[in-house]
């Protein structure tokens, strides 16, 4: 497979590229390992082998490390010699292997110029975008301005060759505003922006003295480095001064990946290598430049924008900037990484395919599409996924039982079609929290995605607004939630989904006091007759446990009478999209608050599907309203009895209080399943 490094606008490329037909090759440069890395393919849900049944078993994917960042560029410098050359594209062949129509991915890197500040991303990118980075060579000294031409030139030829298709460009810190130049000045281009600590206004209490510090070092830094850092083998390994010095320096800047890269001597001589003092003034001098032309741009910007701001290590980066940026662009959000640092892409607990996924910024086409563009979580992310509702599992310990075709109930879900589409109605209980577990059991004992309808809160917040925050609906987003809506809905079972909708919506969700299992359903739903027209199994369920997990001591009606809280529900309630504008009574009061609640010692939850409704051959019966009435009514009297069946039976539950689940988990095992009350059928 030939790949070479190629001049201007050209990429590295495997032959067969979708983009051969460039020619400027340039034949002296060698190959290095970040375009020979070896292939490996995410992980696939199928019919017959299920990737989730064992996810305790599940390790982190083996990725490159700070050391495979330093490596692959001392690489490049080397091939480089002495004459690098003007900026150029290429692609790592750990990206080759990406699925067809992926769009334009394009990394513009930060102060390194590398441009493998993702090395750390690129096999998981590269199986649903087509990934080039570019590369600045050490003794390059390109403006910003003809920066952002060369790039533009990609953008407009990926433009007329798929117009249809979006552009995503990802810069960082210096990058991130170069990019932010280039979608100002191609508002008729659908592109995607992903700045990664943008830095649009510089610190100058930072950067002066950094500037002057470099003005100071001599030009022979390499070989000062070289003599001073690097001990031979068998040689005393005590710190120069200056080595102590300058780590207390980076200390004080906030250590983080930073002081790693300082913390290795070994490090150093490559970094010099790499970066000498040329080109670090060179590249301060283009983050001046190019940070004052994004400033001054940035509110002609029509592009979908995701800002990823780091914690920590914010040396060069000024957060109010961040905030009038986000406000400056009208299709904005901003998702923070606490305990990150300035380089985030190397650092551990960062996936930026995941991040794209569970923001739903990954899309094909010019809208986004929540069923297409939809990708299966890896067995990693699901692990996460489980670990994050590792404590609510514990806690509730959920029974699942299920309904098979001779109306036999078991406790598992073998009574679940393996085939969709099928439609899962039932109750909420409070706060929405069943199918989080109901999500994860799917998932390892029938290979199953469950796709909930959930409100549109989840998905979008205006800027000011004070909904929470996206980041805290990342787990329901990564398991495949969508907007609920009739043309969701409809998509969802046209492709032979296992759809999950809840009638009752946020006052089923958000009920009051003594309000436990009481449904608020709508007197009509369409929900029959779609389901219908596709042939969907609808599978009634009912769900218990609530009551057993907190008390409500604040509901609703309780906080309307506080001013405080009754004009933070109304204007929160303002800020979301109205759902059931068009009924009356109860069912129509969706308005948006937290109850108040205190924790009980933990019961159990119990979810009970019930048997399945063929609606398949019956679409010119169920077209007729008032047939697609019964069954809607017969639909809802089956949740009601599932919920009557689970009340009752808990009572005889020994496992039901959490002290005997914990002594049965010391005594079996945490892995075992915790037995539950006798079925009538065994």
């Amino acid at each position: 497979m030939a790949i070479t490094i190629t001049d201007g606008i050209c990429p590295i490329f495997s032959s067969g590229s979708r983009r051969a037909d460039f020619s400027y090759l340039k034949s002296n440069q060698r190959l290095t390992s970040v375009a020979l890395g070896r292939l490996r393919y995410g992980s696939k849900v199928t019919s017959t082998v299920n990737p989730y049944s064992d996810m305790e078993a599940a390790r982190p994917e083996e990725r490159k490390s700070l050391t495979d960042f330093l490596a692959e560029a001392e690489n490049f410098y080397i091939s480089e010699g002495g004459d690098g050359g003007p900026p150029r594209w290429f692609s790592p062949l750990e990206c080759s292997t990406r699925a067809p129509g992926s769009p334009l991915f394009l990394y513009i890197p930060g102060m390194d110029g590398t441009g493998l500040g993702l090395i750390r991303q690129h096999r998981r990118l590269g199986e649903i975008f087509d990934v080039w980075c570019l590369h600045f060579p050490a003794t390059d000294r390109t403006p910003a301005r003809d920066i952002v031409k060369l790039i533009e030139r990609t953008v407009r030829s990926e433009y007329y060759r798929s117009p249809n298709r979006p552009v995503y460009i990802v810069g960082e810190s210096v990058g991130a505003c170069l990019a932010l130049d280039v979608a100002a000045s191609n508002p008729d281009v659908d592109i995607i922006l992903i700045l990664a600590n943008p830095v649009t206004r510089l610190n100058n209490f930072m950067l002066q003295p950094l500037s002057s510090l470099l003005e100071m070092l001599p030009d022979d830094v390499p070989s000062l480095i070289e003599d001073n850092f690097v001990f031979r083998e068998g040689e005393a390994s005590t710190p120069s001064m200056f080595e102590s010095m300058l780590n207390e320096t980076v200390t004080q800047m906030g250590g983080g990946l930073l002081g790693e890269i300082f913390a290795a001597s070994d490090n150093l001589p490559t970094l010099a290598r790499i970066f000498p003092k040329e080109t670090l003034l060179w590249k301060l001098q283009l983050l001046k430049s190019a940070s004052a032309s994004a400033k001054s741009h940035m509110h002609t910007v029509k592009a979908q924008t995701l800002i990823l701001l780091s914690g920590r290590d914010q040396w060069l980066l000024n957060k109010e900037d961040i905030e009038r940026l986000c406000c400056a662009l009208p299709k904005c959000e901003i998702r923070e990484f606490v305990n990150n640092g300035q380089f985030l892409f190397l650092e551990d607990g960062v996936d930026l395919a995941t991040i794209l996924k569970i923001a739903y910024y990954f899309r094909r086409g010019k809208t986004l599409d929540y069923i297409s563009d939809y990708t299966l979580p890896t067995p990693f992310e699901l692990k996460e996924y489980e670990e994050s509702q590792r404590l609510l599992t514990a806690a509730v310990s959920p029974v699942f039982l299920s309904t098979l075709d001779n109306g036999t109930v078991v406790r598992s879900l073998a009574g679940i079609p393996s085939e969709g589409p099928v439609l899962y109605v039932g109750n909420h209980m409070l706060l929405g929290l069943e199918l989080r577990p109901a999500a994860i059991h799917f998932l390892k004992e029938r290979n199953i995605i469950l796709r909930g309808l959930a409100h549109p809160l989840m998905f979008a917040k205006k800027i000011g607004s004070k909904l929470p925050d996206m980041q805290m609906f990342d787990s329901v987003r990564i398991i495949g939630a969508v907007p609920v809506s009739n043309t969701n809905f409809y998509k969802l079972l046209r492709s032979k989904a296992h759809v999950v909708l809840y009638p009752g919506g946020v006052r089923e969700a958000l009920h009051r006091k003594g309000e436990e299992y009481k449904l608020f359903w709508p007197e009509h739903s369409e929900f029959v007759r779609i389901a219908s027209k596709l042939g969907a199994k609808i599978i009634p369920f009912g769900a218990v446990g609530e009551d057993d997990l907190c008390q409500m001591v604040l509901d609703y009606n309780d906080q309307m009478k506080i001013p405080f809280l009754k004009n933070l529900i109304e204007e929160i309630t303002h800020d979301t999209i109205k759902l059931r504008n068009d009924e009356e009574g109860e069912v129509r009061n969706q308005d948006l608050h937290m109850p108040g609640l205190i924790p009980k010692i933990p019961g159990r939850y119990y979810i009970y599907f019930g048997k399945s409704i063929e609606t398949k051959g019956r679409e010119k019966e169920l077209n007729d309203k008032e047939k697609a009435h019964e069954v809607y009514l017969e639909v809802k009297s089956e949740v009601e009895r599932c919920m009557t069946y689970l009340k009752t039976k808990r009572e005889s539950d020994p496992y039901r209080n959490i002290f005997p689940r914990l002594l049965y988990y010391l005594s079996h095992g945490f892995s075992s399943q915790i037995p539950t009350f006798d079925l009538p059928n065994h």
